[in-house]
């Protein structure tokens, strides 16, 4: 996915906010997910993110808005916790996109970039311990 170097700048902002955040900043991959990682590799977890997005995200669902994230069990539904990207209500707190307001393409392609900056600096992170 090609970035501009605005958009690499206000993801990075935005990942160091968040990082402020003593709930955001509570979430990490443990051992099972970076073994996943391992195995599977980031492009694999890419796909998964993009479906997740595109599935759960794009569209705001009242009734399912706030529970279509687990908080365990895959790498992208940690990573949607950690960057306030696990439900609509989020989206609308963090990044200020009425959750009621369709995701255009731009929006799309920034939060998918920044599940996976914080996936692949968190992997990083983890395999360097």
């Amino acid at each position: 996915m090609q970035l501009t170097k605005k958009e690499k700048q206000w993801i990075n902002n935005k990942l160091n906010s968040l990082e402020k955040s003593k709930f955001r900043s509570s979430f990490h991959l443990n051992k099972k997910m970076i073994e996943y990682i391992d195995i599977k590799g980031l492009e694999l977890v890419e796909s998964h993110c993009n479906d997740f997005i595109d599935k759960n995200l794009k569209n705001y669902n009242k009734e399912k808005d706030g529970k279509q994230t687990p908080t365990k069990n895959h790498p992208v539904f940690v990573a949607q916790h950690a960057t306030a990207t696990c439900c609509r209500g989020c989206i609308e707190k963090w990044y200020h996109i009425p959750k009621e307001k369709v995701l255009q393409e731009n929006e799309i392609k920034c939060i998918k970039a920044m599940i996976m900056e914080w996936i692949t600096k968190e992997y990083t992170t983890k395999k360097e311990q």
